[in-house]
């Protein structure tokens, strides 16, 4: 008996936009976890972590705002436009301080418009997300917001060893996504924040498929990934938002989350 194996548009398109380079909206700040409280910065850069082959340009932001003790504060007033510079080209980010004074968990939340894939021919809008903690008080870092795409974490995402393991859920809509499709990328790079620029690369990969591993999750739409280094791991479930098309093309809508390492000293 034949094997049918039926994929639909959605994830035929993710898994295509896998084979050849691994998009990752970024929401980076230096540190996730603070001592205490202090203004930081967020730069908002639409690129490749690991290989940095090339900074796309981000057409502008449907939606920015934190979460700090289940209160909701829109920042989308506070976001300047910038020109990130990559290893290869540069391309138009945004920027923004942040006042993080209180203690606990600040959970930043990026839903930007969606960007045209020209080898594609389809949008890739990624929803996304990164908790900074100040001094170590846990509030809001698994809260559920119900997105369309969202990657809710089991693990503290601030508060992993490197050599520990980091777990959550891809969800759309409060509902859990079986056998999600997730791409995992280390930010291979130092960030510039001062210049707005990607350092070189630190570390060269074996061979490409270690470049964006790819990993699922289960039936229950939970995974788990060991995190090997440490710095900022970035995870992007593709293709599982509720919205799959727009302005009358394929929409692939991400859930993406960051997480920081730390080495044990």
């Amino acid at each position: 008996m034949t094997k049918k194996i039926i994929l639909s548009s959605v994830v035929a398109f993710g898994i295509a936009a896998s084979s050849a380079m691994a998009h990752f909206q970024m929401l980076y700040t230096p540190e996730s976890a603070l001592e205490k409280g202090g203004k930081i910065t967020l730069k908002h850069v639409f690129n490749h972590p690991f290989a940095d082959e090339h900074t796309m340009d981000m057409s502008g932001v449907e939606a920015f705002y934190v979460v700090h003790k289940e209160e909701k504060t829109d920042l989308m007033k506070d976001l300047k436009p910038i020109t990130f510079k990559g290893n290869t080209n540069s391309g138009k980010g945004f920027e923004n301080d942040y006042n993080a004074r209180k203690m606990g968990d600040h959970l930043f939340v990026m839903t930007p418009k969606p960007y045209f894939e020209k080898n594609e021919d389809a949008y890739i809008q990624q929803i996304t997300k990164t908790v900074v903690n100040v001094s170590g008080l846990p509030t809001d870092w698994d809260a559920e917001l119900g997105l369309k795409a969202e990657i809710v974490p089991l693990t503290k995402p601030y508060a992993i060893y490197s050599g520990g393991t980091f777990t959550g859920i891809v969800k759309s809509n409060g509902k859990p996504i079986p056998y999600a499709e997730i791409e995992v990328e280390y930010l291979n790079h130092d960030v510039d924040m001062k210049n707005n620029a990607m350092g070189k690369g630190k570390y060269t990969a074996p061979q490409d498929s270690f470049v964006t591993i790819g990993i699922k999750a289960n039936k229950d739409g939970e995974f788990t990934f060991g995190i090997p280094k440490s710095g900022w791991w970035g995870f992007a479930a593709l293709g599982v938002g509720s919205d799959t098309e727009y302005e009358g093309k394929e929409l692939s809508q991400d859930a993406v989350i960051w997480i920081q390492a730390k080495d044990m000293k």
